[in-house]
């Protein structure tokens, strides 16, 4: 058993916390933001805003390929799988989309044995007990979508999986932040571009609700836990790295409760158990942590070099 390091720990609160609050922010953006200029706008304004704070701290551009890089993974994650969500969620049922999503920590597994990276006996048992969890906890929503929806939302979960994990396998973004910011820049580009080619228009006046929203996105959504997501991805295993697939609905369902008065029955709180059970598999696995990076020529851009002192 092995205890998480302070910060990775709270880098996962924050994913956890965060992202399980969105669903109720993207709801209320959209009243004014359709769905690829919502997401598009919030990533490119976040990215712009954490690359302009970097480069007055006196942070370093990103490389000609830790950009091209960069724009690999922004288009899977962001592009891919942001936008496709986007496009399966308009035919695609909230309880089946919430299924397709629960799926991401087996697409995760997959994709890190294809680099010779397995999870263990304990963060298979945590995987299956938190898919079946989450499938518990959805399974009193409706179950409908189109055949289009259903592509739409594999290839955004596949899409997803894929580009989190080929960011740490074999791609070399910018180090610390400034691949964070670059990544954003590029992937939010992508959707707004996409947004604006199918025809998207935000709304005028902007609602007053879906504004405060849409800035909440910015600076939690993006700024905070996104940013906790890519250090967590560098941090821990794929399987609890992508545990936020079942606690968040878990948040969502809390957050209705708590702010639109709805109510838990037994089934509720049977798979909330179920995927705490999950999480506490996941986070306690022998493997939760990665060991610590051998020195690279990204290190460098952080750790400043040690001189050898002068004999005196």
């Amino acid at each position: 058993m092995r205890t998480l390091p302070r910060l990775a720990l709270l880098a996962l609160l924050t994913v956890y916390l965060v992202w399980g609050s969105t669903y109720l922010a993207i709801h209320f953006a959209l009243f004014s933001f359709p769905p690829f200029l919502l997401m598009g706008s919030r990533f490119l304004v976040a990215g712009a805003l954490l690359f302009a704070v970097l480069k007055l701290r006196g942070t370093s551009s990103p490389t000609g390929r830790q950009w091209r890089d960069a724009g690999i993974v922004g288009a899977l994650l962001l592009g891919g799988g942001m936008g496709f969500t986007a496009v399966a969620q308009q035919t695609v049922s909230s309880g089946l989309t919430a299924v397709f999503i629960a799926s991401a920590p087996l697409m995760f597994a997959l994709w890190s044995g294809l680099f010779g990276d397995w999870p263990g006996r304990r963060d298979w048992v945590g995987i299956v007990l938190g898919f079946c969890g989450a499938m518990l906890l959805a399974s009193g929503g409706e179950m409908a979508a189109s055949p289009i929806g259903v592509i739409a939302l594999s290839v955004a979960v596949c899409s997803w999986t894929f580009g989190s994990v080929l960011s740490q396998k074999k791609l070399a973004m910018a180090p610390g932040a400034m691949g964070f910011a670059s990544e954003m820049l590029l992937g939010g580009a992508l959707l707004t571009v996409a947004g604006l080619l199918q025809g998207e228009r935000i709304t005028l006046p902007i609602d007053t609700q879906a504004w405060w929203a849409w800035t909440y996105l910015v600076t939690a959504g993006s700024l905070g836990a996104f940013s906790a997501y890519m250090y967590l991805l560098s941090r821990v295993s794929p399987a609890l790295a992508s545990s936020y697939a079942y606690v968040n609905p878990v948040i969502a369902v809390a957050l209705g409760v708590a702010l639109a008065g709805e109510t838990v029955g037994a089934r509720e709180m049977v798979a909330m158990g179920i995927i705490l059970g999950s999480v506490i598999l996941l986070t306690t696995s022998r493997t939760a942590t990665k060991p610590a990076d051998k020195p690279t020529q990204q290190r460098d851009d952080l750790t400043p070099q040690l001189k050898p002192r002068r004999a005196t």
